[in-house]
């Protein structure tokens, strides 16, 4: 028996899409107002689920509890209120796409979940447009 667990939560992050191999004027083209060299933000919105076994003596797929805790660790208090270019390590180097954040994202948590456990990761970053990573 497989039961899928979700979690909302949300976090607020500046970023800038800027692939430096490129132009400033081809960063233009294909970013547009994404590419403010002042960066700009957005209130993200990440739902993720855990899929797994219902573990017979706790009545679990995983402690809602220990996910919430999880995705403040892994998510919130690293990319909150924070330039996503700037300000984290993960972004350094890495474009901070939709895509590619949920893919950070879904590392990050995957990390500390047991291996039986599926995780995808679903990242809004408008009302209208998300990404969803289901993994590696």
């Amino acid at each position: 028996m497989l039961v899928s667990v979700f979690r909302k939560a949300h976090f607020n992050a500046a970023h800038r899409l800027h692939n430096p191999i490129l132009s400033d004027d081809e960063n233009k083209a294909l970013f547009g107002l994404c590419n403010n060299p002042n960066y700009h933000g957005h209130n993200y919105i990440l739902e993720v689920k855990v899929k797994g076994p219902v573990d017979p003596k706790t009545g679990y797929v995983i402690d809602t509890k220990i996910l919430k805790q999880l995705i403040q660790k892994e998510v919130h208090d690293p990319f909150d209120h924070r330039n996503l270019n700037l300000d984290t390590e993960d972004f350094k180097t890495l474009n901070p796409t939709a895509e590619n954040i949920a893919v950070v994202i879904w590392r990050r948590l995957k990390a500390h979940l047991p291996a039986e456990l599926t995780l995808t990761v679903r990242l809004f970053e408008t009302d209208n447009n998300y990404v969803e990573y289901e993994g590696e």
